[in-house]
Parts: C-alpha cells; structure tokens; sequence
C-alpha cells in the first residue's frame, strides 16, 4: 500500500514539474531589464519627450505580454525566444534612435 503511494507520489511530481516550474528565459529577461534602464537614463538626460517615453515604454509592456503569453503553456521554445530576442532587437533599435533624434523635453 505505502509502496503504492509513493510511486504515485513520484510520478505527480515528475510530470507536475514542468506545469509548476517557472520557464527560464534569463537573456530576455535581462535584455529587457537594460532597456528599461536605457529608457530611465533617456528621460533623466532630457533626451527623450514625454510622448517618446510613452511610446516606449508601452512598446515594452506589449513585449512583457507577449512573453507571459509565450510561457502560459508552462515553456517557452527555441522559436518563442527567438521571436522574443527579434521584438526586443526592435524595441532597441527603437529606443535609440529616439535618445539620438534630437529631440528633448
């Protein structure tokens, strides 16, 4: 009977596992922290308007979203990430072209 138990045990855990376990995407996460920070530094150097700030950040949350969206499934695959680091390669070409368009507060 216990016998039975714990190899029931067992198995919740190993299949449960993966649902439960937090899906890792350390390069985007840390991707977006320093866009977050590229962004900060824009508004206290008085390069970017409070419409390009908006904009901005926005763009990220929409990232943020399709991130959490991504990893609803309980993973996150090669192509997802990859989608992820093309959004975020965008959202940074974005971020400086508008720190360095000469506009300012």
């Amino acid at each position: 009977m216990i016998g039975r138990a714990v190899v029931a045990a067992i198995l919740v855990m190993t299949f449960a596992a993966p649902v439960f376990g937090d899906p890792k995407s350390p390069g985007v996460d840390r991707r977006e922290h320093r866009q977050k920070q590229r962004i900060k530094q824009g508004v206290k150097s008085g390069e970017l308007t409070k419409e390009e700030t908006r904009s901005l950040k926005a763009e990220q949350r929409a990232i943020r979203a399709r991130e959490r969206q991504m990893k609803s499934d309980g993973s996150l695959t090669r192509e997802e990430r990859k989608e992820l680091q093309q959004d975020l390669n965008e959202a940074s070409r974005n971020i400086a072209e508008q720190n360095h368009d000469g506009d300012g507060r």
